[in-house]
């Protein structure tokens, strides 16, 4: 199977230069995976998936997971087309399941400013989960507005604007297998 992972990618006509690769991706989301086969192994926690931009990021993770469970998706929405958040959450689908007393693990592509993780958790939470905890891909420590505990992290990044893997600039990019960062040079 091929992927889609040039070197250099242009997307709503800026550059992006690749800043993880598909193969550290890859032995990460690996590592992740053992993480929670081991913290989850008599628990059988529900994986909420946040959509769009996590779906490729679940799927990866549970070729990883080895223990029972199930799998849900919630979507939001607080960039639009735009670069950088609108500081504005939209709802635009609720869970199916029923996660009363249940493992609850929120899997995001990003944790950036954190307003859509701290949404997310507050809906959760009225829901009375037996726990809740958060997996991302990548967590953007220095953009942290709204605090948020997340307790699975990939990779920690800049401030910076990605594409790629499941992250999107307007809609475009998703397809690509690594994680880009806007080329500056």
């Amino acid at each position: 199977m091929s992927f889609y992972s040039p070197e250099f990618v242009t997307c709503n006509d800026e550059k992006f230069k690749v800043l993880i690769t598909k193969e550290e991706i890859q032995k990460r989301i690996a590592e992740l995976g053992e993480q929670i086969n081991k913290d989850y192994k008599d628990k059988k926690p529900i994986f909420i998936g946040i959509l769009n931009g996590a779906f490729i990021f679940l799927a990866d993770l549970m070729r990883h997971v080895s223990i029972p469970c199930e799998v849900d998706f919630y979507k939001l929405s607080s960039y639009g087309d735009e670069k950088v958040s609108s500081g504005k959450v939209t709802e635009r689908k609720d869970l199916d399941a029923d996660i009363s007393g249940r493992h609850v693990i929120i899997v995001e592509d990003i944790v950036d400013t954190g307003l859509s993780a701290n949404y997310i958790k507050n809906i959760v939470d009225r829901k009375k989960p037996a726990s809740v905890s958060f997996v991302t891909l990548l967590h953007k420590p220095e953009s942290i507005k709204y605090h948020i505990d997340v307790d699975y992290v990939g990779f920690e990044i800049l401030p910076q604007f990605v594409l790629g893997y499941g992250l999107d600039y307007a809609q475009e990019g998703r397809n690509l297998a690594q994680v880009y960062v806007l080329d500056e040079d």
